[in-house]
């Protein structure tokens, strides 16, 4: 069997790996995303475009260190209204997403690409439509104050494995999109090759 490397440090997408039973090692690709991210989206490129091509660059840079193993690059990213959303950086930023979002329909792509022997083999994308409830700017503070920084790591500022549920009224699409890994498409692919055993 090949080694499975996730270029990823995401705690949550390791966790999911995990709990799957996969054996594997998580390596940080240290990729600029911010700037990778705005050069993508100055040469106009569509949000699926920008997510495939950051969850590509994190598999690419450690797949040139690591030739023999199978890795896999991930990247999620949100989208409203055209506007395209990140981590936030501290609280306030964290309060204005929220706003933002507030009452309306969002969409979360979450990207993945596989390679092996430096070459891109596989990728995908799921895709998510998060309905946001119009929660009352006492309880969004409530909230700020019981998830921060946990939130910190979840791009616009939620986490619907934990609180960040209640602030949903309906979810179109996978959970583990949300997640950020397409995590059933990926063990599929994994297995369909000989990569881990079904």
């Amino acid at each position: 069997m090949k080694k499975i490397i996730l270029a990823s440090q995401s705690q949550v997408r390791q966790s999911l790996f995990r709990n799957a039973g996969l054996s594997f090692e998580a390596i940080n690709a240290r990729i600029d995303e911010d700037m990778l991210k705005q050069s993508l989206g100055a040469a106009e490129l569509s949000p699926r475009n920008i997510v495939d091509q950051l969850a590509e660059a994190k598999a690419a840079k450690v797949s040139r260190k690591f030739p023999d193993a199978v890795v896999l690059g991930c990247d999620q990213i949100l989208e409203f209204k055209g506007k395209l959303f990140s981590k936030p950086h501290n609280l306030e930023q964290a309060r204005d997403q929220l706003i933002c979002l507030r009452g309306g329909v969002h969409k979360l792509l979450s990207a993945v690409v596989i390679y092996d022997e430096c070459e891109p083999i596989w990728r995908h994308i799921g895709e998510v439509r998060l309905h946001m409830a119009s929660f009352s700017d006492a309880f969004l503070e409530a909230y700020l104050v019981r998830n921060w920084p946990a939130i910190q790591s979840s791009v616009g500022g939620y986490m619907l494995e934990s609180e960040g549920i209640r602030l949903f009224t309906r979810i179109d699409g996978s959970y583990f999109d949300v997640l950020g890994l397409p995590l059933i498409e990926v063990l599929n692919y994994l297995s369909l090759r000989g990569f881990i055993e079904r």
